[in-house]
């Protein structure tokens, strides 16, 4: 159960900083270079997006085959989406 909770929790995190623009906040702050950060930012979040998108794969495995193995595997897979997105960030800036 821990483990779902966690995939939940960060799938909410990567979620918010892709589409509620908690990245775009953090890494490109109205900085004279915000329009080439936002768009370096916008290449992080796409090499994010498909770490997200194996997650999310795993992720809907484990809860619908009811197969709590692989849940480490999505919690695993949701921290590299969200540990490129913050590395990334961090570049982008």
């Amino acid at each position: 159960m821990i483990p779902a909770v966690a995939c939940l929790l960060l799938a909410a995190l990567w979620g918010m900083s892709v589409f509620d623009g908690w990245g775009q906040e953090a890494f490109c702050p109205g900085a004279p270079s915000s329009w080439e950060c936002a768009d370096r930012l916008t290449m992080v979040i796409m090499v994010s997006g498909l770490v997200a998108l194996a997650a999310v794969a795993v992720t809907a495995t484990a809860w619908l085959a009811r197969r709590e193995s692989l849940f480490g595997t999505a919690v695993l897979l949701w921290l590299a989406a969200v540990g490129v997105l913050f590395v990334g960030g961090v570049v982008a800036q």
